[in-house]
């Protein structure tokens, strides 16, 4: 692996500060992180340096920095990685240090840990070195590999693979876990674990694969292997790369067949999204309201597409429908990533429009009330993935038959809009909705303002300093149900002045506030605001 290398990893979202080609084609060797100001007797030749620049302070001379720098080429290490969370920045005197002595210099953003690209070098490198025919000692035997490479051609089940990369180890307990603690393989010994367990693991485990998504990444975890804990097995560093590079290859197997049965979930969720626009729209004799599908001609390419998908062609069924928010991603690798948590429940996970995604889950082998609670309880490990993206979520009532799939469909998108209006990483059920509120927060922006203008009247005005104090009136009056004293009371007034005021909101209005229905149409107004 080379210096310039790193620059490719989109994971690692490192950028170059100063360095030019003849020093980016530098291989590398190892990795060191150190915050030493004098780190040079601690280096080896090649290696590349992690430092979180603890030992710089603003009040330090150039000189500093010029003698760290200067350890570094002596040392002859291939690059310099400097952290940006302990200054904000990489100080510029640094660069002209780096500048002045050759040595290759990027910045490493927040976001980005030292332990992510230690493991993204060592897993390229001893991954390369194991496929090499003079593999150096520790790395696992040529036999091991081989046999390893037969059981990945043959289709081996992941507990197979583990159980014999690690068994030259005495088969000690080993996990290969999801991102959201879901257990992937174990060896025999290891014991179950629930979820929350195993995501609390993942800080002590090594990444399969660097270059995947935060919902698509595979650990490798031998419990105080990777944070060398007292008693723990001792495990040359290289053979822990080659193991994981042999399940980055067996992940690649398992994306491969996914991406096979994309097309199917495609077809599925397009006839639905068709039919939720209204473009299946028809009369049939036994359609009800929201069955677009119906029977005959109708039924036929939902029960094919069902099929195809590998879902029954009765229900009932479930839909969930995500997004990730503002920041984009993979919103059909995260919601497929939870899902594969609902053992014993069948499932297909699709793309739809504006970055969002959907799933229809087949629950004619368990219970369908059971899906909420689960998807809730998982909820946050998805959040966990990625801290920095709020995944949202919508869940739908029940589908009995394959003909309310469509409304389950509108009924999941209704309730993720009304979790993206809620935030904090919220995953919202049908049945949530149960007040006028939360009800509310379903209907798309651009229809709550035009409601809220419309029914508002000349109040929707809030440039207007009277109308503001109109609007404030009449949120306080609903708020206490319509009474002149507690309203007064509570906004410091006479009471002739609120029922002034309230005179001036029914002629601004056009609405009646003794009556329920205008009362009601003026609070759905306020909460559209």
């Amino acid at each position: 692996m080379h210096v310039e290398d790193l620059l490719r990893l989109e994971s690692l979202d490192l950028t170059l500060l100063w360095g030019g080609p003849p020093l980016l084609a530098r291989e590398i060797s190892g990795v060191t992180a150190t915050d030493l100001e004098d780190p040079g007797r601690f280096l080896q030749r090649g290696e590349i340096v992690l430092s979180g620049l603890v030992w710089w302070s603003a009040a330090d001379e150039e000189g500093t920095a010029d003698r760290f720098v200067a350890a570094l080429r002596d040392a002859g290490a291939a690059a310099l990685l400097a952290g940006e969370e302990t200054h904000g920045t990489v100080p510029e005197v640094l660069v002209d240090a780096c500048r002045r002595h050759g040595i290759a210099l990027f910045s490493v953003p927040v976001h980005t840990s030292f332990r992510a690209i230690t493991d993204t070098v060592y897993l390229r490198q001893w991954g390369d070195l194991s496929r090499r025919p003079a593999a150096a000692p520790y790395a696992l035997p040529e036999n091991v590999r081989g046999e390893l490479s037969r059981l990945l051609a043959d289709g081996a089940g992941p507990d197979t693979l583990l159980t014999r990369a690690v068994d030259r180890l005495g088969t000690p307990p080993c996990y290969v876990l999801s991102a959201t603690g879901r257990t992937i393989a174990r060896t025999p010994g290891a014991r179950v674990l629930s979820a929350a367990e195993a995501a609390g693991r993942l800080k002590a485990a090594l990444r399969v694969d660097p270059d995947a998504s935060p919902y698509g990444q595979w650990f490798l975890h031998l419990p105080g292997a990777v944070d060398h804990l007292p008693g723990a097995v001792d495990v040359p560093p290289r053979m822990l790369h080659e193991i994981a590079e042999v399940f980055a290859q067996y992940r690649l197997g398992v994306l491969r067949r996914e991406a096979a049965a994309c097309g199917a979930a495609a077809e599925l969720l397009g006839l639905l999204d068709l039919d939720t626009r209204g473009s299946w729209a028809g009369s049939g004799s036994d359609s009800g309201p929201g069955s677009g599908f119906g029977s005959g001609s109708r039924s036929a390419p939902l029960a094919a597409a069902l099929r195809a998908c590998g879902l029954p062609e009765h229900g009932p069924y479930t839909v969930v429908a995500v997004s990730l928010g503002t920041a984009g991603g993979d919103a059909a690798e995260a919601l497929g990533e939870v899902l594969r948590h609902l053992a014993g429940h069948r499932s297909v996970t699709g793309s739809l429009a504006g970055g969002r995604a959907a799933a229809v889950i087949a629950t004619d082998s368990g219970s369908p009330e059971d899906v909420v609670p689960a998807l809730k309880k998982l909820w946050p490990t998805l959040h966990a993935c990625d801290e920095a993206v709020f995944p949202y979520g919508g869940i739908s009532t029940t589908a009995v038959t394959p003909s309310e799939l469509n409304g389950a469909l509108v009924q999941a998108r209704y309730a993720l809009t009304a979790a993206e209006r809620a935030g904090n990483a919220n995953l919202t059920a049908i049945e949530d909705l149960t007040t006028l509120d939360a009800l509310l927060a379903g209907v798309p922006t651009d229809v709550r303002t035009a409601f809220g203008i419309h029914a508002l009247g000349p109040l929707a005005d809030a440039t207007n300093p009277s109308h503001r104090m109109l609007l404030e009136t009449l949120d306080t009056f609903l708020a206490h149900n319509g009474s002149w004293a507690r309203t007064a009371e509570a906004l410091h007034l006479h009471v002739n002045t609120v029922h002034y005021r309230i005179q001036r909101v029914e002629l601004l209005t056009g609405r009646d506030l003794a009556r329920l229905d205008h009362k009601l149409d003026l609070k759905a107004a306020l909460l559209c605001r």
